[in-house]
């Protein structure tokens, strides 16, 4: 079994992983995040480093989904390999931060990936609102986050909503992060282990439950 958490910047995507492999006795997978080496110089300056920590980024987690394929274990995944392209490295291209050229050899290299590569059982969404992000970036107090502009994250909702709801192929749980505390509020995780469970076994069937999108 595979579940992939998706969400922007400080939408709680690591706390959820936390909990849920605590919860499933699962094996977590996080993202590459504190030791990326570019990941300081590129909000410094995005426009020269965009290439470069996209690259690392779809390297990482290009690894990562080949360790899930090959792994006998369970897996929650810190975000997927998928929105790193579709987000991320979609949003730099249409800020100008990768050219024409460099976006046309990323997307093949991703083109090459995705054949070897499956999609999760189930992907979950953690949609956020700007302030509620802004708030949980705030408080985790991560340097290099900290001159992040608002108007990136903003770019970053919408195309996360366009990537879920136009582009995204595989089954989803959209969860209005919002109204959810999962780390101090235990009725609150419940709620979503209860949706996760019905979704796993086959209660709801092609995206539909009382909070999630057909496709």
């Amino acid at each position: 079994m595979h579940i992939a958490i998706a969400g922007n910047i400080g939408s709680g995507k690591t706390t959820l992983t936390n909990l849920l492999a605590r919860h499933y006795g699962w094996t977590p997978k996080y993202e590459q995040v504190e030791n990326n080496p570019y990941l300081s110089d590129y909000y410094k300056d995005i426009h020269r480093w965009a290439f470069n920590l996209e690259v690392f980024f779809l390297k990482e987690r290009f690894r990562d989904q080949l360790a899930i394929v090959h792994s006998a274990e369970n897996i929650v995944q810190d975000r997927s390999i998928y929105e790193g392209v579709y987000v991320f490295a979609a949003n730099n291209k249409a800020m100008g931060n990768m050219d024409d050229r460099d976006f046309e050899t990323y997307m093949e290299l991703f083109d090459n990936m995705i054949n070897i590569i499956k999609y999760p059982d189930l992907m979950i969404y953690l949609r956020c609102s700007l302030k509620r992000l802004m708030e949980n970036i705030q408080q985790r107090n991560r340097d290099y986050e900290m001159d992040m502009p608002i108007g990136y994250l903003e770019q970053l909702n919408r195309r996360y909503d366009d990537f879920i709801f136009n582009k995204y192929k595989g089954d989803v749980m959209v969860v209005e992060a919002d109204n959810f505390d999962f780390l101090y509020n235990s009725k609150d995780l419940g709620t979503v282990i209860d949706r996760i469970d019905a979704r796993l076994y086959g209660l709801f069937s092609n995206h539909v439950s009382d909070s999630d999108h057909g496709k």
